[in-house]
């Protein structure tokens, strides 16, 4: 009786030690369930990468507390991290495997590079603001991620120097699919953007590489925030 007493102890004194490393586990356990799998979300590496990626160190200080809900959170600039669920919808769309290449176009604070980068061989992830790819380049390094590259430009041209990729994520609204993206994606790859009006709404758009032709599914209405730079001059 004695050493069980002393072994629940012990757990109880690691699951704090655990608690107090994170004091968020339990929040972002708690979105995976309800806000993610409970709407349907069913990718087993998407659920447990939303599970292990802390959302609240890619958001101001003051804006942890509102890190696990499921909307979307300023992070300067003019500029979002999205919801954890569409965050989660688009990843899991886009079919990864582990020796996959992604290009992810707007950085932002870093948050969706570092699930993706949970899932993937190499994430290359460019974002037209300076101050928000320094900021993107700098945390995840801190964190740990040796497989995401961040660059400082204009998404619109892609990463020709590191193509092809086996596929792309736009997390900024696009009336139109950029050419150079579709260039830079693999045959049988797959492109993932909210397509349509920079305005209002857009519908979140999976595009799949056949050869010379292009495989569309539309997925539902999103809001983001438009694409700048060459995207704004090709209205």
């Amino acid at each position: 009786m004695k050493n069980i007493v002393i072994l629940c102890c012990l757990l109880i004194g690691i699951a704090g030690d655990v608690l107090s490393a994170d004091p968020f586990i339990a929040r972002r356990q708690a979105m995976v369930e309800h806000d993610i799998k409970g709407r349907g979300i069913s990718d087993r590496r998407v659920l447990e990468a939303m599970g292990r990626v802390p959302r609240h160190l890619y958001v101001d200080e003051h804006q942890r507390w509102q890190a696990y809900a499921d909307h979307p959170l300023p992070i300067g600039e003019g500029q979002t991290i999205s919801q954890p669920y569409v965050v989660a919808m688009m990843t899991q769309a886009l079919q990864l495997k582990a020796s996959d290449r992604v290009l992810e176009i707007g950085s932002g604070s870093g948050y969706q590079a570092a699930v993706l980068a949970e899932l993937v061989q190499s994430v290359f992830s460019i974002e037209i603001r300076k101050p928000l790819a320094d900021m993107a380049e700098k945390r995840l390094r801190e964190l740990g991620y040796r497989n995401v590259r961040v660059r400082y430009g204009d998404g619109y041209f892609g990463w020709q120097e590191a193509a092809p990729f086996d596929a792309i994520i736009v997390t900024a609204a696009a009336n139109h699919i950029p050419a150079p993206l579709i260039k830079q994606l693999k045959d049988g790859g797959r492109l993932i953007l909210p397509l349509g009006s920079t305005v209002y709404s857009q519908t979140l758009t999976l595009v799949t590489k056949r050869g010379e032709q292009l495989d569309v599914q539309q997925m539902g209405a999103v809001a983001f925030v438009p694409m700048t730079g060459e995207a704004l001059k090709r209205k």
